[in-house]
């Protein structure tokens, strides 16, 4: 048993390390990095990818953004905009976009410019669901308000990434 751990932790190393810019995922095909959100009240990030590993860290924001960095059988190497997280099981991450405000204040408008009327205001750390991103500004809806909010004050999107 002792030697299927390692092994497993050795295997899950080797995924992580040769997963850089541009890579695609030994078991989905799809982009390494990539974002998804969470799909769970509470889930939990351990050191290695079995759940035989340590938690090293516990995610409590339902459709937080994450970021996939790597992937092993089902599980997936996760972080948050901090950087902290491990491995999670696939089945408590979505397919869904979603980011979170990094910057102080972000204001939503009514149309991708800084002269359009104000929708909201939200702060560091709201989360929103993306809805389409071009260049400069992206499309969100946070609380039941959508509207257009200034591509840098987001995380949970690559800066060259479009979505419509």
């Amino acid at each position: 048993m002792r030697y299927a751990t390692a092994r497993l932790c050795a295997l899950a190393l080797a995924a992580m390390l040769t997963a850089g810019a541009g890579e695609r995922g030994p078991v989905t095909d799809l982009p390494l990095p990539r974002y998804v959100s969470l799909n769970a009240e509470e889930a939990n990030a351990r050191r290695g990818p079995a759940t035989s590993h340590r938690i090293d860290w516990v995610f409590r924001h339902r459709s937080m953004p994450l970021r996939v960095t790597a992937e092993f059988e089902h599980w997936r190497r996760v972080e948050d905009s901090e950087g902290e997280g491990g491995w999670m099981h696939y089945a408590l991450l979505s397919g869904v976009r979603t980011v979170r405000i990094a910057s102080e204040r972000a204001t939503l408008h009514l149309q991708a410019d800084d002269r359009a009327p104000a929708v909201a205001h939200l702060e560091r750390g709201v989360i929103a669901r993306l809805l389409e991103c071009g260049s400069e500004w992206c499309r969100l809806n946070a609380g039941g308000e959508r509207g257009w909010a200034r591509r840098e004050a987001l995380w949970g999107i690559d800066s060259d990434e479009v979505i419509e």
